[in-house]
């Protein structure tokens, strides 16, 4: 059973699917479940989710809530991050207790990955 009051699921759209979870999988190694051609449940060390097919994406300049990762290594982690086709809309800067970018996957969805390293 599940911790009460934690944050157990997140769900975010996708404007294309299979580039959506080829970036995970090669970015994050992130696996994937379909539920069908408009639904794929994620699975990661840090918590678990899902992409629903739609034409909007998850943008901060739109209000929409910032889902941040964790890296040991955040350098690495950017450059895997464009080499596999995402778009860094704020690169490295720091904030107490780390250092942090944004980025757009593949369905435009901006994420973030903070380090304390």
């Amino acid at each position: 059973m599940p911790d009460q009051q934690t944050t157990h699921y997140i769900e975010l759209p996708a404007t294309n699917l299979e580039h959506t979870k080829a970036f995970f999988t090669e970015v994050f190694g992130w696996s994937f479940q379909d539920f069908g051609t408009e639904y794929s449940a994620f699975s990661s060390r840090g918590g678990n989710g899902g992409f629903y097919q739609s034409e909007l994406c998850s943008d901060t300049r739109n209000g929409a809530t910032l889902v941040v990762l964790f890296s040991d290594d955040l350098d690495r982690c950017l450059a895997r991050v464009e080499q596999a086709g995402g778009i860094i809309v704020k690169p490295v800067f720091a904030f107490p207790g780390g250092r942090r970018f944004h980025f757009r996957e593949p369905s435009g969805n901006e994420l973030a990955v903070w380090s304390d390293r």
